[in-house]
């Protein structure tokens, strides 16, 4: 049960001083029964004059940042350190009729679980559901077995390919380019599974690397999927790095579409050529002392650079 710390750097930097509007970061990590929650702050520079965080409608926090000051530079520092178990999911605890493919959601799940098995991109010639159906092995198709190989058909048939632009490749062209970054598989993934009726939600967060090179896409955040199965609840799937479970996956926000999981986004005023870009780091680590950790507390209160106080929403 390793204890991770993790700095999340965002600059922004300007030729000239400008100013800033509203700022959002979903940066909390989510505490569930296998990710505990031991220290969260936030830093930002200039001071903001109010930090306020909400919960969305899935539960997970928005941070709001207003700043009236203006500067040549942006800095957000989002700092966390989380008590995190490893949960591999367990085959024999799936509810006997969820244990092969085709089953339906029991009538209480059914109606929270509606939206969360709709395909969201357009797939006009069905070629994610045609690929989706090359996982299946008759007419009963073990559960477990049909999502664990198409996570890892995606880390061994696809070339990961890092992209800095904005957004997510449609699937479709995931699947024909054979290339892509953690969040274009992660939405070809759900897109496929939806497509044989599972519920399934877009994940966003933090990946631990152990050794240098042994994980894609550390140092930056990640992307991967989590799955409804009934009996084992919501089971995480990254399909970049072949990860069944919650090893090395450190969960910040689950959503229904990856629009709604964009991990800092604001405004400024000036003029265009003002921009000089924005750098971001990273780093996950594992920490030792875990008895000084859990000394910590869970959830301390976030705290800010200048004067300014966080409100709970």
């Amino acid at each position: 049960m390793p204890i991770y710390t993790v700095e999340h750097v965002t600059t922004y930097r300007y030729r000239r001083t400008v100013g800033f509007g509203e700022h959002r970061l979903m940066g909390r990590p989510r505490d569930t029964a296998d990710q505990r929650l031991l220290d969260w702050s936030v830093s930002v520079s200039p001071a903001p004059d109010e930090v306020r965080s909400i919960q969305d409608a899935l539960g997970n926090q928005i941070t709001r940042i207003a700043i009236s000051a203006r500067a040549k530079e942006l800095r957000i520092v989002n700092a966390l350190t989380v008590d995190h178990t490893v949960v591999a999911p367990d085959e024999g605890l799936l509810r006997p009729y969820a244990q092969t493919w085709p089953f339906g959601y029991d009538t209480a799940d059914s109606a929270d679980l509606a939206r969360l098995r709709e395909p969201q991109a357009d797939d006009p010639n069905h070629d994610v559901a045609r690929w989706a159906r090359r996982f299946l092995r008759g007419p009963e198709t073990p559960t477990l077995g049909l999502l664990t190989d198409m996570t890892a058909a995606i880390r061994s048939d696809f070339a990961y390919r890092a992209r800095f632009e904005e957004g997510v490749q449609d699937p479709s062209r995931t699947l024909a380019l054979r290339t892509g970054t953690c969040r274009d598989y992660a939405v070809l993934m759900m897109e496929a599974v939806r497509s044989l009726g599972f519920a399934a939600r877009f994940v966003s967060g933090y990946l631990h690397s152990p050794r240098s090179g042994e994980r894609t896409g550390a140092g930056a955040t990640h992307a991967w999927l989590d799955v409804y199965l009934p009996g084992l609840g919501w089971v995480d799937f990254d399909p970049t790095n072949n990860i069944v479970g919650s090893r090395d996956l450190i969960r910040v926000a689950a959503v229904r579409d990856w629009r709604q999981a964009v991990p800092l986004a604001g405004t400024w005023t000036g003029f265009p050529a003002d921009s000089l870009g924005m750098d971001v780091s990273v780093e996950v680590r594992e920490r030792c002392d875990r008895e000084d950790a859990r000394s910590s507390g869970a959830g301390r209160v976030v705290s800010f650079e200048g004067r300014s106080r966080a409100k709970a929403g």
